[in-house]
């Protein structure tokens, strides 16, 4: 059984102010850029039985940076889609919603095309990215390129547990993580790796 990688992608703008970004795809910035090419030192030796990745631009852009090849865009990578709290930051929620819990509570609807998700729901595509990549695991390494909520909720099904125990697991940009498995169960193995010379 391989070891099933998680890279989040570099630092955005909003990253950095800490507004939620779904379906705004920033680009890194050029720290970001760094981080992610930082992160091919990490990965070098491995091959890899399967590499997707989400199919927003910051992701895509770390990975290449990263140095990974043959990368499939996956949809179901994609960002926790915050509806109407897209670009709003969880201290300017709070004003309003002083009790407010992303993972228990969800998000309001936003404009057309972005409903937004509850925890269920994003907890649900990582079950199915999960299920896609399961024979891959069998084979080698798979590596996943994505973004921050996303890969918490899917770290947390891998582990067994629900979508909202995702806020268990904190993840920096321009980090790699692994899930591996002790004595055929899930764990995790290392987490929020990042080169020693990038802060």
């Amino acid at each position: 059984m391989g070891d099933l990688l998680l890279l989040r992608h570099g630092e955005t703008e909003w990253s950095v102010t800490g507004q939620h970004t779904s379906f705004t795809d920033l680009p890194l910035t050029g720290h970001g850029e760094e981080q992610a090419k930082s992160l091919a030192p990490l990965l070098t030796g491995r091959t890899f039985a399967l590499a997707l990745t989400s199919p927003l631009g910051r992701a895509i852009r770390t990975a290449e940076l990263a140095g990974l090849t043959g990368v499939i865009p996956d949809p179901d990578l994609h960002e926790w889609n915050y509806g109407g709290y897209e670009g709003v930051t969880t201290r300017e929620i709070h004003r309003t919603r002083p009790d407010w819990n992303l993972w228990t509570d969800g998000v309001p609807p936003g404009a057309e095309g972005h409903p937004g998700e509850s925890p269920a729901e994003v907890g649900a595509r990582a079950d199915r990215v999960l299920a896609r990549v399961g024979d891959a695991l069998a084979d080698g390494d798979v590596i996943l390129v994505a973004h921050a909520h996303f890969l918490r909720v899917l770290t947390a099904r891998r582990l067994g547990l629900a979508p909202a125990d995702g806020r268990l697991f904190q993840l920096a940009t321009g980090t790699v993580s692994r899930l591996s498995t002790e004595h055929g169960r899930p764990v995790v193995a290392e987490w929020n790796v990042r080169p020693l010379t990038l802060s």
